[in-house]
C-alpha cells in the first residue's frame, strides 16, 4: 500500500512538473510576443517624428510661397494704383481742356483782327483790345499751370505725333518736311495730344510727297 501511495505521489509530481513546464513555455511565448510588439511600436514611434517633421517643413514652405505671392501681388497693385493716380493727375482735365481750346482760338483770332495799339484812336476800343489780351494771357497761364502746352511748330520738322498736314507748299526755300504755315495751333498735356496742329509742309523736290496730306479736314 505504501508502494502504491509512493507511485501516486511520483505521478502527481511528474504532472506538476509538466504543468509548470507548460506554463513556463506559455509565459515565455507571451513575453516574446510582448517584446516583439514593443519593438514594432518603438520602430513606429521612431519614424513618426521624422514623418511629422517632413510634413511641417512642407507646410512651412507652402506658407512661405503663399506669403511671397501675396507680397508680390500687393506690390503690383500698389504700383498700378500709383500709375493710375499719376495718370489721373496728369490727364484728368483733358476733356475740360479740350473744351477750352476753342475759347483760346477765338481769343487769338480776335487779337489777330484787332488793330495795332498805335492805330487805335478810340479809347474804348483800346481798352477792349487790352481786355482781350489780358484774358488770353490768363487763359494761357492756366494752361501752363496744368502742363497744357501750345504747339506752334512754324519752321520745325513735321511730326506725325503732333502735327496734321493739310497741304504741301512746293515753291519754298525750306527743306522738304519743314512746317511753313500753321493754320491752327495744337495743344498737348505732357506727351498726350489734345489736338494736333494743322499745318502746311514744304514739299519735296520733283513733286514727290513726303507727308500724308489730310484731305478730309
Amino acid at each position: 500500500m505504501d508502494s502504491s501511495k509512493q507511485t501516486m505521489n511520483e505521478e502527481k509530481e511528474n504532472k506538476d512538473v509538466e504543468v509548470d513546464q507548460g506554463t513556463f513555455a506559455e509565459a515565455a511565448s507571451l513575453e516574446e510576443s510582448v517584446d516583439l510588439q514593443n519593438d514594432e511600436e518603438g520602430e513606429v514611434n521612431e519614424n513618426e517624428p521624422s514623418k511629422s517633421l517632413d510634413e511641417l517643413e512642407a507646410k512651412i514652405s507652402e506658407l512661405k510661397d503663399q506669403l511671397l505671392r501675396t507680397v508680390a501681388d500687393s506690390e503690383n497693385l500698389r504700383k498700378r494704383l500709383e500709375r493710375e493716380k499719376e495718370q489721373t493727375r496728369k490727364f484728368g482735365i483733358a476733356n475740360f481742356a479740350k473744351d477750352l481750346l476753342s475759347i483760346a482760338d477765338n481769343l487769338g483770332r480776335a487779337l489777330d483782327a484787332a488793330p495795332n495799339k498805335e492805330g487805335i484812336e478810340d479809347k474804348a476800343i483800346e481798352n477792349f483790345v487790352l481786355g482781350v489780351q489780358m484774358t488770353e494771357q490768363e487763359l494761357q497761364k492756366a494752361f501752363d499751370n496744368n502742363n497744357i502746352r501750345k504747339i506752334d511748330p512754324l519752321g520745325e520738322k513735321f511730326d506725325y505725333n503732333f502735327h496734321q498736314a493739310m497741304f504741301e507748299v512746293e515753291e519754298t526755300d525750306q527743306e522738304p518736311g519743314i512746317v511753313v504755315q500753321v493754320l491752327q495751333p495744337g495743344y498737348a498735356i505732357d506727351d498726350r495730344i489734345l489736338r494736333p496742329a494743322m499745318v502746311g509742309v514744304a514739299a519735296a523736290k520733283g513733286g514727290k510727297k513726303n507727308v500724308a496730306v489730310d484731305t478730309t479736314a
